[in-house]
């Protein structure tokens, strides 16, 4: 593809570098900042006067946004600017939770995590595609900013639990949102709007497009990215609960329940380190089936679970479906062109995150009736459907030998 003078010079203005570190810092905000009210709800039943089913039902709006809002944002990223929607990211998001954090009533709460959702639903689309279109060893790249997202739900137990204990619930939005600000204006100095780069790989062309069929991998992709969307943001929104329950006699305090939570949710950023690595080495496939043939009977384990089991099993889930989300992000960027790239991540966790908005009411309702014992069960029976779809996904070549055929 031949490109215009003016875009070379636009593109010379920015270091991939640069942009990169960009791109993995907002992928620990847009993590951590939907699941700040996930770990503070147990800290603000007071304040509002509800019960945890009831205040966890109020971030619907956010999680229905978080999915719905990504389809506009991939748009705009294509169209528009990938630049401009990623400051649009970091300022929303800032101003959006520290309007969380300020509300003393239940609309005005909703209103702060509905918009909270909507700022967080332009990372995914547009932060990934910039970080494709930006990676020289793709899979690679993929790796490492999934153990930085990984990391911002870490995080968000870690520092909401210490926040909460030591400043109380308001503390935790409003002083992340002042580093969001921050952030966006940091960002706005050093990155300079450019015209979208080609990936450093052509997607699947010629012979072996052929042999591959596209409806089936897409296919597989929409069904894996629904379940998997689900079971994600079920567990991460109850972990918080489930650890407190099951380890009652060991936690004492938000903070060390938010430690012992963050511990967990830190393992899977070593499953999408090495899953980053496979991708360039292997087959998609290898790692597909090895990480969802994990997930049913880990789910089964942490239904039962009680005391000090539940930390390696909540760590090995965590290593499982956060490896997953790796492999998912690679499927697009391996078989859609660069100039589509946005819209077909936005279309991808559109999917994800509208599966991860059923989640809160799911909760909402099973919890009070069945426990949690009960929801993870039925948890389990969407890994297992994961898996199946793992297994009929066709072998692909490793990135490696696509670039050196290149």
């Amino acid at each position: 593809m031949a490109w215009h003078p003016i875009a070379r010079v636009a593109l010379a203005m920015n270091r991939p570098r640069t942009v990169i570190r960009f791109v993995n810092a907002a992928h620990v905000l847009d993590h951590m900042f939907m699941l700040i009210f996930p770990a503070a709800v147990l800290g603000m039943t007071a304040t509002f006067g509800l019960g945890y089913a009831e205040l966890i039902g109020l971030s619907l709006g956010g999680f229905i946004a978080f999915g719905a809002c990504s389809l506009p944002a991939g748009w705009l990223g294509d169209r528009w600017s990938r630049r401009q929607m990623l400051l649009l990211f970091f300022l929303g998001l800032g101003a959006s939770a520290i309007l969380t954090g300020l509300s003393d009533s239940v609309p005005v709460l909703v209103g702060g995590l509905t918009l909270i959702g909507v700022f967080a639903a332009i990372y995914h689309p547009v932060g990934t595609a910039m970080l494709v279109a930006h990676a020289e060893n793709r899979g690679h790249a993929i790796g490492v900013n999934g153990m930085w997202g990984n990391l911002g739900v870490a995080f968000a137990a870690l520092l909401t639990g210490f926040l909460t204990a030591h400043f109380g619930w308001r503390a935790a939005f409003i002083l992340p949102g002042a580093v969001s600000l921050a952030l966006g204006l940091w960002f706005a100095l050093c990155v300079k709007d450019e015209a979208s780069p080609a990936a450093s790989a052509a997607p699947l062309r010629g012979q072996e497009a052929g042999q591959v069929s596209r409806r089936r991998v897409f296919g597989i992709l929409a069904l894996v990215t629904a379940t998997s969307g689900l079971v994600f943001n079920a567990t991460t929104v109850t972990y918080p609960k489930l650890f407190q329950e099951r380890l009652h006699d060991l936690l004492g305090s938000p903070e060390t329940l938010g430690l012992v939570v963050s511990l967990a949710y830190a393992f899977g950023a070593v499953a999408q380190l090495l899953v980053g690595r496979l991708l360039d080495r292997f087959s998609l496939k290898l790692p597909f089936v090895a990480l969802t043939l994990c997930q049913a009977p880990l789910l089964v384990g942490l239904a039962y679970a009680e005391g000090a089991s539940v930390i390696p099993l909540g760590a090995a889930f965590m290593f499982a479906v956060f490896g997953q989300v790796t492999v998912n992000d690679s499927m697009v960027a391996h078989f859609v062109a660069p100039q589509w790239q946005s819209r077909v991540f936005a279309l991808r966790y559109f999917l994800s995150f509208g599966a991860s908005a059923v989640a809160i009411p799911l909760i909402a309702f099973m919890e009070p009736r069945q426990g949690l014992i009960g929801l993870y069960l039925l948890l389990s029976g969407f890994g297992l459907a994961t898996f199946l779809a793992a297994l009929v996904f066709p072998h692909t070549p490793a990135y490696s030998a696509q670039r050196s055929a290149a």
